[in-house]
């Protein structure tokens, strides 16, 4: 009795995660927001790829069960099959969750005093991406057409990708660019400012703070970084700490709104059989670009790669 139980409990969660449109895979994003696997192109030198990166759940640990839902791409699956001077977009989606950091291994890495030594998880998910572009071309996709993109660790992604090899692709764009908690909520940046706020977070975690640093450092010292930069400043991870975005040459940052609407319209999170306000989300100003109303600012995505097309 107790062990069919629990094959009804498996079989309740695995319809809930199924019916939530979760997405364990890569490949192509179609218009209605699955996921056909592959890289097959036709017409390649006709197409604009944009590669589009998932967020983490935890800042260097392997999750093979976790990629992305449904209701994160939809938006990226309304630029499919849109046009820039004849050449149409096509998006994939790159699930790159199962392998972890050098030091993920290690007990208790995020509370070290020490320096982070060897490659973090984000840096080989931009080694990953550099293979992915390469497979692209390969098959004939010219380089500056292919586009890297991402939400939340994702986005800091493309932005470490595009300051350190912005020779090797046509551009960025970045999502609530995040990969370390939810600073800007966690140490009250709004009541303290980010300076107090940010030594506090280096005192109780001065490995991770002493990487986040690195980082961005790394990111600011590039000449030039094309990346266009979406942030939200109630956005708990690091809404209130994007100021330095505005410090990278290259990178143009548009900030949205002040609250959850945008062009005065209240934003729906849509998934496969339900939606909801983004307001009513736990985290609703990391996850503006995930309503619908986002699609608002559609047309400065695709003038940002019309401008890396020149």
């Amino acid at each position: 009795m107790k062990k069919l139980l629990l094959i009804l409990i498996f079989l309740i969660v695995s319809n809930t995660a199924y019916a939530n449109g979760k997405i364990l895979k890569s490949g192509f994003i179609t218009k209605s927001a699955s996921v056909k696997e592959g890289i097959n192109i036709d017409d390649p030198k006709n197409k604009i790829v944009i590669i589009y990166n998932h967020g983490q759940n935890s800042n260097d640990k392997a999750h093979k069960s976790e990629c992305i839902w449904v209701n994160q791409i939809r938006n990226q699956a309304s630029l499919v099959d849109k046009e820039i001077n004849g050449k149409k977009i096509m998006v994939y989606n790159f699930c790159t969750n199962d392998f972890a950091g050098d030091m993920s291994l290690k007990k208790h890495w995020w509370k070290s005093k020490t320096p982070y030594v060897g490659k973090h998880k984000l840096d080989k998910r931009v080694e990953k991406n550099l293979e992915l572009v390469e497979k692209f071309i390969s098959i004939g996709v010219p380089r500056k057409q292919i586009i890297i993109s991402g939400h939340s660790c994702g986005g800091l992604l493309t932005l470490m990708l595009l300051s350190a090899y912005p020779e090797k692709v046509g551009g960025g764009i970045s999502y609530m660019q995040a990969c370390f908690g939810k600073l800007s909520s966690s140490y009250k940046v709004k009541k303290v400012g980010p300076e107090k706020a940010l030594k506090k977070f280096a005192r109780k975690y001065p490995g991770p703070a002493e990487l986040r640093v690195r980082q961005i450092n790394n990111i600011k010292q590039s000449d030039n970084v094309p990346v266009l930069a979406f942030t939200h400043p109630k956005d708990k991870y690091e809404g209130l700490l994007s100021e330095w975005l505005e410090e990278v040459p290259g990178v143009k940052r548009i900030v949205i709104s002040e609250d959850f609407k945008i062009n005065g319209k209240s934003c729906v999170v849509k998934g496969d059989d339900w939606e909801e306000n983004v307001s009513a989300r736990k985290n609703p100003g990391h996850e503006m670009n995930q309503g619908l109303c986002f699609q608002y600012y559609n047309p400065e995505i695709l003038n940002f790669i019309a401008s890396r097309l020149k």
